[in-house]
């Protein structure tokens, strides 16, 4: 499904494929002979998606485009399956396993390997060739990496991070309910969404129910 979102449509060579079941969504611009699997969301909410040339995005792998932190992902890039890459950039031929979380402001260098369920923080680098263990967390840049166990000298880098400022544009300690306000009306711009057909037809606004 291609989306219309805040006047922008998807970009998607003949080359590229998006499964029926896929959903582009805003700004997203595909590389050449990019696949896009089933179930799979990319979404350009405020900010640009953009897919490298033989990328693959694996069935119901979330991306996500900010404001000030676009999602870029480059050239020969494996996103797996329940992965999530939010406002971060991905060099070419990085592999990012079933599972792992990129958060905005971060950074995963050329080749880098990110294993099982784990975790890029907010405004860290991962430098090039790295690989991430499985659940294990990189923070800091250039980031150091953490086991889980390991969550009191984690939390030491982690707090001057800015999370809730990079994530939500809050001081730490805003009110749960205010920031989901906030969200609240943020996503509300999907009202307006627009279908767009298959390259050929015709435009149809979303059914709201």
């Amino acid at each position: 499904m291609l989306l219309e979102h805040r006047g922008r449509r998807p970009v998607v060579p003949e080359s590229a494929y998006v499964a029926p079941s896929a959903v582009l969504c805003g700004a997203v611009v595909l590389g050449e002979g990019s696949r896009v699997l089933h179930g799979a969301v990319l979404t350009a909410e405020s900010g640009e998606v953009r897919l490298g040339e033989n990328s693959v995005v694996m069935e119901n792998a979330l991306v996500r485009g900010r404001a000030d932190h676009p999602a870029l992902i480059g050239d020969a890039v494996l996103v797996g399956p329940h992965a999530h890459v939010n406002g971060a950039t991905v060099e070419d031929e990085v592999f990012i396993a079933t599972g792992a979380a990129l958060f905005p402001g971060s950074v995963a260098g050329a080749g880098a390997e990110l294993r099982i369920n784990s975790v890029l923080h907010v405004n860290s680098r991962l430098e090039a060739g790295t690989i991430l263990p499985i659940g294990w967390i990189a923070a800091g840049n250039p980031a150091q990496l953490f086991s889980p166990d390991r969550h009191e000298e984690l939390w030491q880098i982690q707090r001057e991070l800015d999370f809730p400022g990079t994530v939500y544009g809050v001081p730490r300690g805003t009110p749960l309910r205010e920031i989901m306000a906030r969200q609240s009306a943020f996503y509300g711009a999907h009202r307006e969404d627009r279908l767009v057909e298959d390259r050929t037809g015709e435009d149809r606004p979303v059914d709201p129910s």
